[in-house]
């Protein structure tokens, strides 16, 4: 008699199962996330006539200063936007000249320039905010708040998982 070596048919089956509902729901949070970033570029070009990277530059500044920090360094702007500090170069550079954002050389290392929300960033951003979230809000308007949460707190662990996984590749 021997012994087998591949794995039961019911088991088999179960992860193939898993497998799929991974992929299923990859697919489907792809879609998803690629459905409400068109509609909000789209909202953000014919209502304001921006873009969501500019939107996205003056979102985060605002919360760097209302997290009492009064600027951010290229470095954790790019960190934050998830680009790298080329692709955010030429849109700071046109943040400034149009007087939304400004640049400053750090006074402890010359080389770290300081990018930091105007007034006129501001008032830009703050009437833009309202309607981003109405917009965001119209776009889940079929989820209860608790189906919100659920999912906010799911896609929390999802994050963790897949934040474990990269940080170590070879624990399958």
């Amino acid at each position: 008699m021997t012994l087998a070596t591949t794995t039961p048919p019911a088991t088999a089956s179960l992860h193939r199962t898993d497998a799929r509902a991974s992929l299923r729901t990859w697919l489907r949070l792809l879609t998803c996330t690629n459905l409400i970033e068109r509609e909000i570029r789209a909202q953000l070009r014919d209502q304001f006539d921006t873009t969501l990277p500019r939107f996205d530059v003056l979102a985060q500044l605002d919360a760097a200063a209302r997290d009492a920090n009064p600027g951010l360094t290229m470095s954790e702007l790019s960190r934050r936007l998830m680009v790298t500090n080329g692709n955010l170069t030429s849109l700071i550079g046109r943040l400034v000249d149009e007087g939304a954002v400004k640049r400053d050389t750090s006074p402890t290392d010359r080389r770290t320039q300081i990018v930091r929300l105007t007034a006129s960033g501001r008032r830009s951003l703050d009437t833009m905010i309202p309607e981003h979230q109405q917009w965001i809000d119209s776009l889940f308007g079929e989820l209860t708040t608790d189906d919100r949460r659920r999912l906010y707190e799911l896609l929390g662990k999802l994050r963790t998982s897949v934040q474990n996984a990269l940080a170590h590749p070879g624990d399958k």
